[in-house]
């Protein structure tokens, strides 16, 4: 080790210590070169919860860092203080090597960042061009709005990610993958250095997925940096150059996708070995509870029959748009089947509102939390009491709200909910702690039959084991359930039988024991 500075050399040469100076502040001039984005020792708290403590994170030119950490470890805080959202209660924002205090989402998109929101931020009922041009909409000689220029604009950014989507139609019109497409095409359009996709693929069908994956390689060759959240491991390998891991609020590390493996990683996110993903347990599989024979919803499914048992997980596989959410609407009474008969406990019974199916011991898990399942400006004691305010806990026609908050208590300890309090607004919790919630509302009415829509979608792999285990303990207990789901590994891990849908018809109901990828897909493709 040296421990003197050495002086040159007779022919001027620099000595070996200059020298390693010298090297040392190249190799910092290239790191600022290719360093986009860099955060220091960045905190952030709100009442009763630290969400960031310290943390690191830095992302480089040309490349994809994935975001990586359980519901709540802090990466949705993180990001929405460098898009501008929040500001940050210590630490420092450095773009391109400068320190910077961004003051608001337009600050950040002046500077070169842009983000797409998990839950998606689109104006329903302007057009597609409308939204994606919003306050930098072409002006014609007179001061007013060119639409043919902003048609022709969309149409060139369209072109050039290959989205075959009419500029000139309205968002609403547009299926949630297609609004997905729409918003990070709004991102690019801005030409920003640093994108920050939050959940990109979570409405997206495979060959989607691979049109986003081409896009974004895309941006990468161009030298822009691409932060990816996501809970879906292939997605890391096969995209992201390199990820960072948080951990309750904490930095944990960084490393390159390459150097790791996928059992790694969720050590790395849940400080703890996650030895059973899908813990299904034989359980004694009772009579028939639910039988549906010839269900029909004209345009949209039909001649839809099969049967569910206590005890029994029926999965649903499907593609996107196969009909599998529209059944479990119709039998909830959210969209009344046209035809067709549903038999509870061999008797014949009519479902035509949501309130009919829950006094006949039903509940419904949607698949959209935001729009059809948070209240989202109402605490979490208004959204998990919601479902029984007025059959369990009433008597005399008095509320009985000790009994109610005491229950409501007691189900979010045993979720696991990450938040202050029950008093704390649910739109201020992470999307996987928001569909604890919303488990909890309907797990409070303690249904005989229970439908989960999507029930892990945007989260973790702590949070889908627990939630696996919860399920499978329903099961146990005698509950029937029926559980759609579009990853393939959650419908074969934790079914007893999987009916598979493909364009509004059933095409095949498949026994445990005989079900895989390969037939799964087939029969979901014919």
């Amino acid at each position: 080790m040296l421990t003197a500075k050495m002086a040159p050399t007779a022919s001027g040469s620099a000595a070996p210590f200059e020298l390693a100076a010298t090297l040392e502040h190249e190799s910092e001039r290239e790191h600022q070169h290719d360093c986009l984005l860099e955060v220091r020792g960045v905190g952030k708290s709100f009442p009763g919860v630290v969400a960031l403590d310290g943390v690191e994170f830095r992302v480089r030119r040309g490349t994809v860092h994935a975001l990586m950490g359980e519901n709540g470890a802090g990466k949705s805080t993180l990001m929405k203080i460098i898009a501008g959202i929040y500001m940050p209660d210590k630490g420092e924002i450095r773009l391109k090597g400068e320190p910077v205090k961004l003051q608001g989402p337009l600050d950040a998109l002046n500077r070169g960042i842009a983000m797409i929101h998990q839950e998606l931020n689109l104006m329903p009922y302007m057009t597609v061009a409308e939204n994606i041009w919003i306050r930098r909409e072409p002006q014609n000689r007179f001061g007013f709005v060119d639409h043919a220029q902003l048609r022709q604009r969309t149409q060139d950014l369209f072109d050039r990610l290959s989205i075959d989507i009419d500029p000139e139609v309205e968002v609403r019109t547009l299926s949630v993958a297609s609004r997905q497409m729409v918003e990070i095409a709004k991102a690019v359009s801005f030409d920003s250095d640093v994108l920050i996709m939050d959940e990109p693929t979570s409405a997206l069908t495979e060959s989607e997925v691979v049109h986003l994956f081409r896009i974004i390689r895309q941006l990468r060759e161009q030298g822009k940096g691409i932060v990816y959240i996501t809970h879906k491991m292939n997605e890391l390998f096969e995209i992201a150059d390199e990820f960072s891991v948080f951990r309750d609020g904490k930095y944990i590390g960084t490393h390159a996708s390459s150097d790791v493996t996928r059992e790694d990683i969720i050590r790395m996110m849940v400080g703890r070995e996650i030895t059973q993903m899908f813990p299904k347990e034989e359980v004694p599989i009772g009579d028939v509870v639910l039988s549906v024979k010839n269900l029909t919803l004209d345009g949209v499914f039909r001649d839809v029959s099969f049967e569910l048992r206590a005890g029994e997980i029926l999965g649903v596989a499907g593609l996107v748009g196969s009909g599998r959410s529209n059944v479990a609407e119709a039998l909830f009474g959210v969209v009344p089947a046209t035809s067709g008969e549903i038999r509870l406990d061999g008797q014949p019974v009519k479902i035509d509102t949501p309130a009919r199916a829950m006094k006949l011991g039903m509940a419904f898990l949607t698949e959209d939390r935001k729009d059809t399942g948070c209240f989202l400006n109402l605490d979490l004691l208004s959204n998990m009491e919601a479902a029984v305010l007025k059959t369990r806990y009433v008597k005399f026609n008095f509320i009985q709200q000790a009994a109610l908050k005491r229950d409501c208590e007691e189900m979010s300890r045993m979720l696991r909910v990450k938040a202050p309090g029950l008093h704390e607004e649910i739109q201020n919790l992470s999307g996987g702690n928001q569909q604890k919630v919303l488990i909890g509302r309907w797990l409070l009415t303690k249904p005989r039959i229970l439908i989960l829509d999507e029930p892990t979608r945007g989260i973790d792999v702590g949070a889908k084991a627990e939630i696996h285990r919860l399920v499978t303990k329903l099961a146990g207990q005698g509950v029937a359930v029926l559980m759609i789901s579009s990853e393939m590994p959650e419908v074969l891990g934790m079914s007893d039988r999987v009916m598979v849908m493909h364009e509004g018809r059933m095409t095949g109901i498949v026994e445990r024991k005989d079900a895989d990828q390969v037939r799964i897909m087939d029969l979901a493709s014919r």
